[in-house]
C-alpha cells in the first residue's frame, strides 16, 4: 500500500530532483480519483470560490467553507498531503487569529498544511503559525487574494526591481518556516532564479519549468471553467461536453419512456 506522503517526503523530493505533482481538489469522490492516481499533494484552494461557488474572485470564501470542502477531501482518506487554502482574512488582521484559524483547519477539517498568500509582508503570520508545528506552504508572485491591488491577474516579476523583490519575498518565506512556496504568474527565468536558490521546494503555476513541482486548478485541466482560460493551463480533457452528453442522454431517454426499464426497477 502506498505510504502517506508528509512534508518531510514534499522536501525530499525536491532533493532527489524528482518533480512534485499537485491538483485542486474538494470534494470526496474527486479525492478519491486523484489519490488513486498517485498525486503527491491534493490542494484545498480557495478557488473553490470561483470554479465551485462561481463568484468573481476568491476573496468571499470563508475559512468555514474551507474547512468543509477539506472535511470532504479527507473523507476519501488520501495517502497524498492535504493542504488547505487559509482565504482571505482569516491570517492577515493578527497572528493570534493567524494561529487559531490555521489550528482550526488542522483540528477540524483534518488537513495537514495550510497554504497562505504574501511575501515579506506575511513572514510574521507564517512564522507564528510554523511556530505551533503547522507546516505552512507559501505563495507568492500573483496572489490572487490580492487582485484589486495588482490590478486584475497579471504577470508579476517582470521589472528587475519587481524580480529582485519577489527573489526576497522568496527567501523570506523560507526564512520564516515555510516548508515550500507556490510561484504563481512570474516569468519562467525568474521562477527558475528563485528555486535555484531556495532549499524547500518551489511550486509553480504560469511560472514556467524550472520549478520543482506544479500545481493548475482541477476543474481548468478538465474544461470545467469557463470563467477564465490562462495561457499557462493545458486541457487535458473535455469533461464539460462528456457530462453534458451523459445529461442529454438522460433526458431523452426519461422524455421517450425508454429509462427506466425491467432492470432498473424492482418487484
Amino acid at each position: 500500500m502506498r505510504k502517506q506522503t508528509t512534508i518531510l517526503d514534499i522536501q525530499k523530493m525536491k532533493a532527489e530532483g524528482t518533480r512534485i505533482s499537485v491538483l485542486t481538489c474538494y470534494d470526496y469522490p474527486t479525492a478519491r480519483i486523484l489519490d488513486g492516481c498517485g498525486l503527491d499533494v491534493l490542494l484545498v484552494g480557495d478557488s473553490l470560490g470561483v470554479v465551485v461557488a462561481g463568484h468573481e474572485n476568491t476573496l468571499p470564501v470563508t475559512l468555514d467553507e474551507v474547512i468543509y470542502h477539506t472535511r470532504a477531501v479527507m473523507r476519501a482518506q488520501p495517502r497524498a498531503l492535504v493542504v488547505a487554502d487559509m482565504p482571505f482574512l482569516s491570517y492577515q488582521v493578527d497572528v493570534g487569529q493567524a494561529r487559531l484559524n490555521a489550528g482550526r483547519i488542522i483540528k477540524e477539517a483534518g488537513a495537514a498544511a495550510v497554504k497562505l498568500e504574501g511575501g515579506a509582508n506575511m513572514v510574521d503570520a507564517i512564522r507564528a503559525i510554523a511556530s505551533i508545528d503547522i507546516p505552512v506552504m507559501a505563495h507568492i508572485g500573483l496572489t490572487p487574494q490580492s487582485i484589486h491591488r495588482m490590478g486584475g491577474y497579471r504577470v508579476q516579476g517582470k521589472k528587475e526591481e519587481h524580480a529582485e523583490q519577489l527573489i526576497a519575498d522568496a527567501l523570506a518565506v523560507q526564512e520564516a518556516g515555510a516548508f515550500a512556496v507556490v510561484l504563481e504568474g512570474i516569468p519562467q527565468k525568474l521562477a527558475r532564479r528563485i528555486t535555484e536558490q531556495l532549499s524547500i521546494p518551489t511550486i509553480g503555476i504560469g511560472a514556467g519549468p524550472g520549478c520543482d513541482g506544479q500545481v493548475l486548478v482541477l476543474h481548468d485541466i478538465l474544461g470545467l471553467c469557463e470563467k477564465y482560460s490562462p495561457k499557462f493551463v493545458k486541457r487535458y480533457a473535455d469533461a464539460r461536453s462528456l457530462i453534458a452528453d451523459a445529461v442529454n442522454a438522460y433526458i431523452t431517454e426519461v422524455k421517450s419512456g425508454e429509462f427506466p426499464t425491467e432492470a432498473h426497477s424492482f418487484n
